[in-house]
């Protein structure tokens, strides 16, 4: 055998796995295999259902025939059709087999022949990236395997306090929230385990996270999945809108859940979700316009979050023609919603307030000015006067809170992580054999700026960025430097980096 018969021979294998892998989609209807019954190939891998085909070719035989065509068999001429009666052309039942089997098509020696002009002007060569993988779905196995194999094998579940402590590895402080997220995600992959057991059935534990900016709620969500292996989508709840205006379908959340499983319905049905800047679905105070993108998300994701079989367009944002679509059961989805929620500090601090400015034990109005935790106290009489409706809130039955950054998490954040800031540049360094060294002081001094820009943890890599630029710039000019410290001096401009050069006796003292 040939080098090129073997690589055409290894092709072929792999496009007959895809096959069974996946089932193809009508690229006019844009039903599945499965609904649509058997599909007609045609050149480029573009697949067509019976049912369209023969009402494309019956509406092209009402406008004068196909001339030219009068030797392909099956074919109307002058509005006449030459091979079989009317009733062959009725989609579906018997009419489906007659016309498969009476008219004789072969449509890749039509297309061949190029004698069909209104279809040669298409390229089809375009429409072939659109019909990859991309926009097919893997097919479902049937119920009987699906109930004698368990989709998640209880054991192999890791206990509360496993996560928690992986988690630990990754994000600093945020205790609470921890331990809540590892029972919560504990909880919810016992239910999908165990499914429906002795009449009884276990609801699920969707959660509702709030937390100032910076705080780690959406580093929380990515190190959770990346822990766990199951399938993760982050949507952005100030894109979607109502159906039929301008931004994403609700739905738009589980086709980029459909996209990380693969187009792996089954695994798909067992991901989790997380929806940030939930707080920007507010209901609207005082419009006198349509709340497109407000309260009506929130009514549209009510069936997302308890529980539906929703039709999802695979591979795009939103429902449209030229999309196919497919059915995703969310039931068995954790959906997991975070913001932070401005003003709602206010709110808190308002019912707090309300019975304890009168008398004599009253107290201070400005009691709870200074607490920077004020959000720990939320609840979700709290939210809901922030603009969520009772609904949405409802189907959320987990409710907590992050703490905001103190200098001390600062501190930590910047150099305990696996993946810490700190490291990271050291690790740059490192590749141009180099030592960097901070002391305890200037990492405090980085927590101090931090701190004072009151957006957590994103802005401590700003502040490195822009006294480490120099320093990033200027070594590799020189290739006697050795080590560089930073000191509190150089963090607050008050002074310089020390700089050692290689050869030095404290340099071979000191390895890294």
């Amino acid at each position: 055998m040939s080098e090129k018969d073997y690589i055409d021979e290894t092709h072929k294998e792999d496009r007959n796995d895809n096959k069974h892998e996946y089932e193809d989609v009508c690229y006019i209807c844009h039903r599945p295999e499965s609904k649509a019954g058997k599909m007609i190939h045609i050149p480029n891998n573009i697949s067509i259902c019976v049912d369209c085909m023969q009402r494309t070719f019956d509406s092209m035989g009402q406008m004068g025939g196909f001339p030219g065509l009068e030797g392909f068999p099956g074919f109307p001429v002058n509005g006449q059709n030459t091979d079989h009666s009317p009733e062959d052309h009725t989609a579906g039942g018997n009419g489906e087999d007659q016309h498969q089997e009476g008219s004789g098509l072969n449509l890749g020696d039509l297309f061949a022949s190029g004698k069909m002009p209104n279809i040669s002007l298409i390229n089809m060569s375009d429409l072939q990236g659109m019909m990859g993988n991309r926009q097919k779905v893997k097919k479902k196995k049937p119920k009987e395997e699906q109930n004698a194999q368990p989709a998640i094998d209880i054991k192999k579940i890791p206990a509360p306090h496993k996560i928690k402590e992986s988690l630990d590895d990754y994000v600093v402080g945020q205790e609470y929230a921890k331990k809540i997220m590892s029972v919560a995600v504990y909880n919810h992959y016992k239910r999908v385990a165990s499914g429906y057991q002795d009449g009884i059935e276990i609801e699920k534990s969707n959660m509702l996270m709030i937390g100032p900016t910076g705080s780690g709620k959406t580093y929380l969500v990515k190190t959770l999945a990346r822990l766990l292996d199951v399938p993760l989508a982050i949507a952005d709840a100030t894109s979607l809108t109502e159906a039929g205006y301008i931004g994403d379908d609700i739905e738009s959340v589980l086709s980029k859940l459909l996209a990380a499983a693969d187009n792996d319905v089954e695994k798909a049905e067992r991901g989790i979700v997380y929806i940030d800047e939930i707080d920007k679905l507010a209901k609207k105070k005082n419009a006198n316009q349509r709340d497109v993108s407000g309260e009506s998300v929130q009514q549209g994701m009510l069936k997302l979050l308890e529980g539906a079989e929703v039709e999802v367009p695979v591979g795009a944002s939103s429902k449209n023609a030229m999309v196919p679509m497919t059915t995703i059961d969310t039931t068995n989805i954790l959906f997991i919603c975070g913001g932070a929620f401005p003003g709602l500090e206010d709110i808190i601090k308002e019912r707090l307030n309300k019975h304890s400015t009168m008398g004599f034990q009253s107290d201070l109005k400005d009691k709870y000015d200074d607490d920077e935790n004020i959000l720990t106290k939320v609840t979700t009489e709290d939210v809901r006067k922030f603009g969520m409706i009772p609904e949405f809130i409802g189907r959320l039955p987990i409710l907590f809170s992050l703490e905001s950054l103190s200098e001390d998490m600062l501190v930590k954040i910047l150099k305990e992580p696996k993946n810490a800031i700190i490291k990271q540049y050291k690790k740059l360094l490192e590749l141009d054999e180099v030592q960097l060294e901070f002391e305890d002081d200037a990492l405090r001094a980085i927590a101090k700026k931090a701190k004072k820009k009151n957006v957590g943890a994103r802005a401590l890599r700003s502040i490195i960025e822009d006294f480490m630029l120099d320093i990033m710039y200027e070594i590799p000019k020189d290739e006697n430097i050795g080590k560089v410290l930073i000191t509190k001096e150089y963090v607050e401009n008050t002074g310089g980096p020390v700089i050692t050069m290689r050869g030095c006796p404290e340099l071979e003292m000191k390895p890294e």
